[in-house]
């Protein structure tokens, strides 16, 4: 009987101590399908388990990182870091330069591409001697062959190699002190804050523009959400998150029967994307996961994230451990739709400012260099990720986020105020001599201090009431363009084009700078942004110039310009036309393919059209507010 009863005492107290193990371990647990936010100077390198403690059983000593900080080591493949590799005297003066050695033999499209957004960038040069970078196209997974250095070579000192498949040659004989912009590097490998890790840039990947997200549903929707799972043969197949069992671990299955899916060969409309980390062709389902706006939940990778120095990816992917399948699974299943939501605009966001285009991943490897030169104020986290994104944000112009016009619509509210009047007139009047081109027009002159611009025109005619409440209108849209006169641009099926039409319709997508105010932040991305092409455009067809001017406001707010009222009876008797004194020349529309000749430059269309148009009565009526639920005022 004392037997029996030691034997249930000593089951009683095993059964405590394993529900007290589940209680404080398990909940534990599924904190890992959530990554957290990383931590105030400390790396982020990708994964990064910061449960560890909490994990001792389930890996090996020395298996995961701890959370205490670590003394800095050598990075791997030799002691290179920036400080020690990098002479950033070079970079003074003009900044970062680079300049392009010649390829030394056949090279494929993507290659092609990638030269081209170089050597189109501002920060191209043709002169070796005065670059501060220099940029080595690396061949050696199409020769087979070790790459011979150039000339100029210094042991590597101040060259990024280009790598977009692993090279034959060992690492540390073939680069010296040369940094790697590498495709989805191991962590092995990878140096951070030295070395460059790029996304997988498929064959057919475009040159500039590139396609959209494909994200439809941009508010939480009700209903069973999805898993991807990615297919060994190409192709993903899909299963339900309320299923039983985990989809892509057979050992931990429990009801085999209940699970459905279903095999195809794109990417369906799924809410979440599981990515393998072990395989290669892994890193490039990650970009077509966030083309999709599918959450990649990444299990156990073995590479580095694209761009992990500068992109806070726990605002847009799931890392999670694939030996805990289940607790994933869980955490997956009770994601709040607040949050799904957020991830998956995010990686709309992400894809359409940095990974659209080999042109936007190569002016992102660039930027972050630039950064590294300049110190990490140059661009600021929140710059990095949020719309529209680092590339459109110059820190040539400001390296205080609250400099720009887009920072409020980012914040959501007004943290600073803008001024309610005018400014004092009684500022000198500084005139300014051009030289005599008509893109002189939007360079950033030092005279200009306020952040408002009105660009007028000397035959315009408003009245002071007029001027105030457009004024009164971009306090309230600092990032957009507002303006009296418009025009629209339109589909034109017979010739297979872009048309423009400066007729007084109800939709309109372009104001023009005749008579308009915007930020002057615009000023400086017109002259130091814009490729050089563009500008010369804008100079030979003086007609274009308002087009582009509105091109390059709607690609960096993705939003259209604002219309004022302005009177019909001045109009009519006093036009708005550009030009100078002297007699008032007829308006002129655009040169035919202007339209077109921008919108491939740009490669793609962010015009956006709308129907709205503020009235002073109802501008500040409580009825404005209701114009909310029209959603067709402002299209795409």
């Amino acid at each position: 009987m004392q037997s029996w009863r030691r034997r249930k005492s000593l089951w009683l107290a095993l059964s405590a101590s394993w529900l007290l193990l589940v209680l404080l371990g398990g909940f534990s647990l599924l904190r890992l399908a959530l990554p957290p936010r990383p931590r105030p100077g400390a790396s982020q390198g990708w994964p990064r388990w910061l449960d560890a403690e909490l994990l001792q059983s389930f890996s090996q000593a020395g298996e995961l990182p701890e959370d205490a900080a670590s003394p800095p080591q050598a990075p791997h493949g030799g002691s290179c870091n920036w400080g020690a590799c990098f002479d950033t005297s070079k970079c003074r003066g003009d900044g970062l330069k680079v300049f392009v050695y010649p390829a030394s033999g056949p090279i494929s499209e993507t290659h092609h591409r990638i030269l081209a957004s170089i050597e189109g960038s501002r920060f191209h040069t043709f002169s070796p001697a005065g670059a501060c970078l220099l940029f080595l196209l690396s061949l050696d997974a199409q020769t087979g062959e070790c790459s011979s250095m150039p000339l100029q070579w210094n042991r590597g000192r101040n060259h990024l190699v280009l790598r977009l498949h692993p090279a034959p040659c060992p690492k540390t004989f073939q680069l010296g002190q040369a940094m790697v912009a590498e495709a989805s590097p191991t962590v092995d490998s990878f140096r951070p804050g030295f070395d460059v890790a790029l996304p997988f840039l498929p064959e057919a990947h475009p040159l500039r523009g590139g396609a959209p997200g494909q994200l439809q549903q941009h508010s939480p929707q009700p209903g069973i959400a999805l898993l991807a799972l990615e297919e060994e043969r190409g192709g993903w197949r899909t299963a339900d998150t309320g299923s039983s069992a985990c989809p892509w671990d057979a050992h931990c299955e429990q009801d085999p029967g209940s699970r459905q899916t279903q095999r195809r060969e794109t990417l369906p409309n799924a809410t979440f994307c599981l990515i393998s980390g072990h395989r290669p062709e892994a890193a490039s389902r990650f970009l077509q996961a966030l083309q999709a706006g599918c959450i990649p939940v990444l299990l156990s990778p073995r590479w580095e994230l694209p761009f992990s120095e500068v992109i806070d990816w726990t605002k847009a992917a799931i890392v999670a451990d694939e030996r805990l399948p289940l607790q994933v699974l869980a955490a997956l299943q009770e994601m709040s739709p607040a949050r799904v939501l957020a991830l998956r605009q995010q990686t709309q966001f992400l894809w359409d400012a940095y990974f659209s285009s080999v042109e936007k991943v190569i002016h992102t490897t660039l930027e972050v260099i630039q950064d590294r030169i300049f110190g990490t104020s140059a661009h600021p986290s929140l710059l990095w990720n949020s719309p529209p994104g680092a590339l459109l944000a110059l820190s040539t112009f400001s390296i205080s986020p609250q400099d720009f016009p887009f920072y409020h619509l980012q914040q959501g509210i007004n943290e600073r105020p803008l001024p309610s009047s005018w400014p004092e007139t009684a500022m000198p009047l500084t005139v300014i001599d051009g030289h005599r081109k008509v893109s002189d027009r939007f360079f950033p002159y030092s005279t200009i201090r306020t952040d408002a611009i009105l660009s007028l025109d000397a035959h315009s005619s408003l009245s002071t009431s007029e001027v105030d409440f457009a004024f009164v209108v971009w306090q309230s849209f600092p990032e957009r363009m507002v303006g009296f006169l418009t025009s629209s641009h339109f589909w034109d099926e017979a010739h297979g084009g872009w048309g423009y039409t400066a007729e007084r319709t109800n939709e309109f997508s372009m104001v023009l700078t005749t008579a308009a105010f915007y930020h002057r932040y615009y000023h400086t991305l017109f002259t130091h942004s814009l490729p050089k092409v563009l500008r010369t455009l804008a100079d030979e067809a003086p007609t274009c110039v308002d087009v582009l001017m509105n091109f390059l406001v709607a690609a960096v707010t993705k939003l259209p310009p604002i219309k004022v009222p302005y009177s019909k009876q001045r109009q009519e008797a006093a036009p708005l036309a550009s030009g100078g004194p002297g007699p008032r020349p007829k308006p002129q529309a655009p040169a035919p393919d202007c339209v077109n000749q921008i919108a491939a430059a740009f490669g793609h269309m962010p015009l956006l059209s709308s129907r709205l148009r503020l009235d002073p009565v109802l501008f500040k009526d409580p009825v404005s507010v209701q114009r909310k639920k029209y959603r067709s005022l402002e299209k795409p």
